[in-house]
């Protein structure tokens, strides 16, 4: 620049110029009118933001309708005695509220030390955190905001789920609103309120929410006993339950428990000593070992499973819960479900179901069942479905070489089956199946069940409530939550076991037949049908009493009682015991099913019954006749101590006491000479009446039987029917949990209690009649003569018509006469029956033909005539002088033969 005089004078010239001076006016008139427009667009901004900001506020949600409390706490049930058996945990459940009194100062004030040091101070916003949170969006130009108060964060949770919006308006927007319902939320309630309600709300990580969880979760202890060192490890969670969880990244948890620590001293909340002593506690060590130690979460139990369906179930229909609202109270309402389980029963019954040595071993009964589908999508998500009979197409040429498949001996299946003795073939060969199927890249979904077989269930009620005490869904430990329970939830037929509860039973009931009561066990059709019955051992006895029929399980006596009594009847009494059957259903091709027949006696019904209705049914004829509906649980409580649910045993008398006492008595020798002799128990001593049952083809094998105190059905079979190899198991199984039980609860032995209403006759098991002495125990099949006990007013009163005494000639063998010698004769009882087919009872039939005809060989004179009273004149017959001074036999009338089908009506 020119700063010469000539210079300056020049410069002073310029600026003076018209032009210049021109350019100067319009520069600033122009940073006038622009300073003029920033002022008014920023006014203009201002009453826009205001605007937005007021819109914003307006359209936030009503702080009355703000509900602080904690949602979501999980439910507990508990056995019979009192004591936890599982918790339910829903989502964002795993939470026990505690008042604010029972959190200690420590993790209070670790709390706001860390997140909210001015908690006490400020009205729901603090403006200081809201600064530096600004600078810190400037700085790092994102929105992480920061700067929120615990009242703040509290709203975040309950108002608006944790916030994670998915874009920065809907966050601003959100953060407006959210610091607005903060400063209201304050108006309304006290900074402990707030406190205690956050404090219980949070999300601190491994699946615990609020304190009280998170103290159980990481120290196995209750919030009040919580150190100093350990508040200080659960309080950084909150920033992020999973990057700052101290089992899996104590790393980072450490560094914000530094913080912690550091603020809390900063603050005047611990001293010196007391920080110095919480950095020197080996915190982290001691959270590792205890989750090491900690028991693995585990399935919830069968019997857990059959709680929850029933709970769901009366939430609705006892509630009128839908079944949402009915699941999220069952999962997130923190019930107290008082079960009727016993903890000691159901211990006992899980250690022998768990233990393989008490059922069939691989390849010698049991097997591995394989059931297979695959879905293949391809490129357009179009589907093509393989199921099971395909991949047993694909392998239809496999040689099975090596004997790992087993073939149903009922079946006409080639190539692979879907039993096998090893679980890794089949893997193996799903997996070659899979390969050949899907191509590529190709997404598919498969469902693969291979399951141990044969697969067995069990029920233990106690008959004089409805209470299950114990229940087992499945062979071996549970694998899942709510899998297929065997044991209430699977329908099975039921085969012999319903002789008793469908036939025996009513025909006992009516008062018209009795233990005593006979009926022909020999070649049998059914009404209006060519299929014949036969029994389990392909024999006829003959005549035989109802006792008799229930211990040796006959199925044509059943059948013939059912007709007798009527299907109708029977079906009516197992309607009665509680038994889900079908009356009459029509199918869409018009064919229709009934289970209104006689094979009804034999378990002949169309879809099976569950385990926990069989048990039922019986344990009905173990409480003297009355049926109580079986209940897993006695009554559900709300978080307020409120009872919602109570479930009262359902009872009705379904039969007289004193036929609920018979069948008992004659199911008592069941265990002790029929079919199940080897249910008795071995080392403790309890009387056990019962029924075993098979269904067709061996594929469902039953015993279900009782004592004075349990009921208790045990069945086995393959889920997808297949022939049994090993039929007893389940027997020995039976028997081994029972006395177990009873043993350990040291349960005094004693009868069955016999009603006033029961008196005693002796009878003759060939006619159900009174015996005759000398006739009916003198039979030639044997004594046919039993001391059987009846109800009142039931007892025959017609002696035995179907045994004749008859004197045989032991020279001709035909029926004596009248001139036969006294000492050829033979008395023999003979059976007066009217038989079409052989039977255990046809050698004993009373002879007719030429047997029936009088003594051929002795004849008038063959004795001497009759004397006239003169000693002197003694005739000697000629042909037999040693039989001196015999008496001509008076001959024996031989009445018509007799059947007695059906028995006297003996009706009181």
């Amino acid at each position: 620049m020119d700063f010469s005089r000539k210079g300056v004078v020049k410069k002073q010239r310029d600026i003076k110029s018209t032009s210049k001076r021109l350019n100067t006016k319009i520069r600033i008139t122009l940073f006038r009118v622009s300073l003029i427009c920033i002022v008014c667009l920023g006014i203009v901004g201002v009453v826009a933001v205001s605007g937005a900001v007021k819109g914003i506020i307006e359209s936030a949600p009503d702080i009355s309708q703000v509900n602080i409390d904690p949602e979501g706490f999980a439910s507990y049930i508990y056995y019979n005695d009192g004591t936890l058996a599982q918790e339910l945990i829903g989502a964002e459940s795993n939470r026990v509220l505690v008042s604010i009194d029972e959190i200690p100062d420590v993790l209070k004030n670790a709390f706001v030390a860390l997140e909210d040091e001015r908690f006490y101070e400020h009205d729901g916003i603090d403006v200081y955190g809201i600064f530096r949170a600004g600078f810190s969006v400037l700085k790092t130009q994102g929105l992480g905001f920061g700067g929120s108060t615990l009242t703040q964060q509290l709203i975040k949770i309950k108002v608006f789920n944790y916030g994670n919006e998915p874009n920065a308006v809907d966050k601003i927007v959100r953060k407006i609103q959210e610091q607005y319902l903060a400063i209201k939320l304050e108006d309304i309630y006290t900074k402990d309120e707030i406190l205690e309600a956050y404090l219980n709300n949070i999300n601190l990580g491994n699946g615990a929410y609020g304190v009280q969880t998170a103290a159980q979760s990481y120290f196995g202890k209750d919030v009040s006993e919580l150190t100093l060192s350990e508040a200080s490890v659960i309080a950084p969670i909150a920033l992020s339950p999973v990057r700052c969880n101290p089992i899996n990244y104590p790393e980072r948890n450490s560094e914000r428990r530094q913080s912690c620590l550091d603020n809390m001293l900063r603050l005047g909340y611990i001293t010196q000593k007391d920080y110095d002593a919480a950095l020197a506690d080996d915190v982290y060590s001691r959270i590792k070992q205890y989750n090491e130690e900690k028991a693995p979460s585990t399935y919830y139990s069968y019997f857990t499973d059959a709680v929850i369906d029933q709970v769901l179930s009366d939430l609705q229909t006892k509630k009128g819960y839908t079944q949402d609202d009915a699941a999220y109270m069952l999962y997130s309402g923190g019930l107290k479900i008082y079960t009727t389980q016993d903890k000691t029963v159901q211990g006992i019954v899980d250690k022998h179901f768990q233990d393989e040595k008490n059922f069939p071993a691989i390849g010698e009964g049991s097997y591995y069942e394989m059931k297979y589908d695959l879905s293949v999508y391809d490129d357009e998500d179009n589907a093509t479905h393989y199921h099971f009979n395909d991949m047993l197409e694909y392998f239809k040429d496999f040689k099975d070489t090596k004997g790992l498949y087993y073939h149903d001996p009922y079946s006409a299946k080639v190539g692979i089956n879907s039993l096998g003795y090893s679980k890794e073939d089949m893997e193996a060969k799903i997996e070659e199946f899979r390969n050949s199927k899907v191509k590529g890249n190709q997404v598919y979904v498969e469902n693969k069940q291979i399951t141990l077989q044969p697969q067995t269930s069990m029920t233990i009620m106690d008959q004089h409530n409805g209470n299950v005490v114990a229940l087992y869904g499945g062979r071996g430990t549970k694998t899942g939550n709510r899998t297929t329970n065997r044991a209430s939830s699977s329908k099975r037929q039921v085969g012999s076991t319903f002789k008793v509860l469908a036939s025996f039973l009513p025909a006992l009931d009516s008062g018209r037949y009795t233990l005593a009561s006979v009926m022909d066990d020999s070649e049998y059709t059914y009404p209006n049908s060519t299929d014949t019955v036969t029994n389990w051992n392909k024999k006829y006895k003959g005549l035989s009493t109802m006792r008799e029929a229930i211990y040796n399980s006959m199925n044509i006596v059943a059948c013939r009682f059912m007709e007798a009594v009527t299907p109708r009847k029977g079906f009516d009494y197992l309607t009665n015991l509680g038994f889900d059957l079908i009356e009459l259903k029509v199918m869409d091709n018009g064919k229709t099913y009934s289970d209104i027949g006689v094979p009804l006696a034999l378990g002949g019904i169309t879809e099976g019954v569950t385990n926990v209705e069989l048990t039922a049914g019986y344990a009905a004829i173990a409480n003297g006749g009355v049926y109580n509906e079986p209940i897993y649980y006695t009554k559900v409580v709300d978080q307020n101590g409120k009872v919602i649910l109570s479930n009262e045993p359902s009872s009705k008398q379904v039969m007289y006491t004193s036929t609920a006492w018979l069948l008992t008595n004659a199911m008592e020798d069941t265990v002790k000479r029929g079919t199940a002799t080897s249910i008795g128990f071995r080392n403790y001593s309890m009387p056990i009446a019962g029924k075993t049952g098979t269904s067709t083809k061996d594929y469902d094998l039953w015993f279900v039987g009782y004592t004075p105190y349990y009921t208790s059905a045990i069945w086995t079979g393959f889920d997808y029917n297949f022939s049994q190899k090993e039929k007893s198991y389940h027997k020995a199984l039976w028997r081994n949990i029972m006395e177990e039980i009873h043993s350990t609860l040291r349960l005094e032995n004693k009868a069955f209690a016999k009603p006033d209403s029961i008196v005693s006759a002796r009878i003759c098991t060939k006619s159900g009649q009174l015996a005759v002495p000398g006739v009916c125990d003198k039979a030639l099949s044997g004594d046919c003569t039993r001391t059987e006990y009846f109800a009142k007013g039931t007892v025959p009163t017609q002696t035995c018509t179907v045994h004749q005494k008859v004197s045989i000639c032991k020279v001709s063998g035909h029926f004596a006469s009248p001139y036969c010698p006294l000492d050829s004769l033979v008395e023999k009882v003979y059976l007066i029956k009217d038989e079409k087919s052989p039977t255990d009872d046809t050698p004993y039939l009373l002879p007719t033909g030429d047997m029936a005809t009088p003594c051929p060989i002795h004849s008038e004179g063959t004795v001497a005539p009759p004397t006239d009273g003169n000693d002197d004149e003694t005739p000697v017959g000629p042909e037999n002088p040693d039989e001196e001074n015999q008496k001509p036999v008076e001959p024996t009338t031989t009445p018509p033969p007799v059947i007695i089908i059906p028995p006297t009506d003996n009706q009181p």
